[in-house]
């Protein structure tokens, strides 16, 4: 659908086809084209309920910005039109040949849901990954302090997940273990709480 002149200024680059290094505008939109297609395929409904259900989803799917596949400093809009997309994705209605697993995700969707749509719970839950970033840069300052001056592997970008869906700073995957260590820490003490209490 190129006219043939257009064609002869395509070539490839890294596999991906690029136009004459003059024209910008279209290097840009067409690498935005295909982050949007590496993002959009890994919304598929299998992938999605399989995540959401995978060893210790109990622990993972205690972060809601984690379930939704968020960052933490989303408008409220971004957040409603995140848990729609995921809800249909993940709904047992449209999954009938696995509904169980299906429910179980769905349930974990709508609960992260609930949790950001209440204010005071959506505080909390940006309280919880601050701590969890103050974490993350109080071990690697100990860590560089530790290390003397010579690099660290959270400084190394080759080691840092940099394309991470929640990329809470410059150390995402720590601080994502982090957050999720802190929500697991406030989910035994709740529940030694309650076990107490009665």
């Amino acid at each position: 659908f190129f006219s043939k002149a257009w064609r002869q200024d395509l070539w490839l680059v890294n596999g991906l086809p690029m136009a004459d290094p003059k024209d910008k505008l279209f290097s840009e939109f067409y690498s935005e084209v295909k982050l949007i297609e590496k993002r959009d395929a890994a919304l598929t409904p299998k992938q999605q309920i399989d995540r959401l259900n995978r060893p210790g989803c109990t622990y993972f799917n205690l972060n809601p910005f984690d379930v939704l596949q968020i960052d933490p400093d989303v408008s409220m809009t971004d957040i409603k039109s995140r848990y729609r997309q995921m809800s249909l994705l993940v709904h047992p209605d449209k999954n009938q040949d696995d509904s169980e697993r299906a429910k179980k995700a769905f349930d974990a969707v709508t609960k992260a849901y609930k949790a950001l749509e209440d204010t005071t719970n959506y505080r909390k839950c940006l309280e919880v990954v601050q701590e969890a970033k103050d974490r993350v840069i109080q071990m690697v300052c100990e860590k560089r302090r530790r290390s003397k001056g010579e690099p660290i592997d959270e400084d190394d970008p080759a080691k840092v997940d940099r394309f991470h869906l929640t990329d809470f700073s410059a150390h995402p995957i720590v601080t994502l273990v982090q957050t999720r260590r802190v929500r697991s820490n406030l989910q035994i003490v709740r529940r030694s709480r309650a076990v107490a209490g009665r």
